[in-house]
């Protein structure tokens, strides 16, 4: 019996974007298509199989410890950054600000995607979706404020239960602007302790 059940829902990519070096800027460059290998998008500071633990992770590992990196692609959707600009007062939240490594339109409440689920394209690129994604200061203070002085500070709270998720790839393949991907969830109930 199949675990992950195909949905009649489906999004399309709207932006691919690369973050060389984190260290130098959060900003993505964009991308008109590019290879998503096990390890990700090559030259994405974010790649690799492992990644060094952080602060998201600190109750579960000292902060550096080498882990499964499951962090690989930062998806947002054109939806939810059309609603948190409205909240900061502009005109629009680019995905390249946000260090997106993906745009997606089309998928409601993206951000709330069960965690676990698979975005596939036709080619049979599959990612897995790991979890939330948490807003953070940074979009804000390096590429709003210089732009919107007074606004940077407003992005965070603006993308709360908005930031997008995480993902990791499960099947090696291209990934093009403009692919659809069909959403895929875990066939299960949604956990409720109390009725165990």
């Amino acid at each position: 019996m199949p675990a992950l059940l195909p949905t009649e829902y489906t999004c399309e990519i709207v932006y691919l974007g690369l973050v060389k070096s984190r260290e130098a800027a959060l900003a993505s460059e964009p991308l008109r298509e590019a290879f998503a290998s096990y390890a990700g998008f090559a030259g994405e500071d974010h790649g690799g199989l492992t990644r060094a633990s952080c602060v998201r992770v600190k109750d579960q590992f000292p902060v550096g410890t080498e882990i499964r990196n499951v962090r690989q692609f930062s998806i947002i959707s054109e939806e939810e950054m059309a609603l948190a600009a409205v909240e900061v007062g502009v005109d629009v939240i680019r995905p390249e600000w946000m260090g997106a490594s993906i745009m997606v339109k089309g998928l409601p409440d993206f951000t709330h995607v069960p965690p676990s689920s698979r975005l596939q394209n036709a080619a049979g690129t599959t990612l897995v979706i790991d979890m939330e994604n948490r807003p953070c200061m940074y979009p804000g203070k390096e590429a709003l404020e210089p732009l919107h002085p007074g606004k940077g500070k407003l992005l965070k709270s603006a993308c709360k239960d908005r930031r997008g998720v995480t993902a990791w790839v499960e099947r090696e393949g291209p990934l093009a602007v403009g692919d659809s991907l069909t959403l895929h969830v875990p066939d299960q109930r949604a956990w409720a302790p109390h009725r165990a």
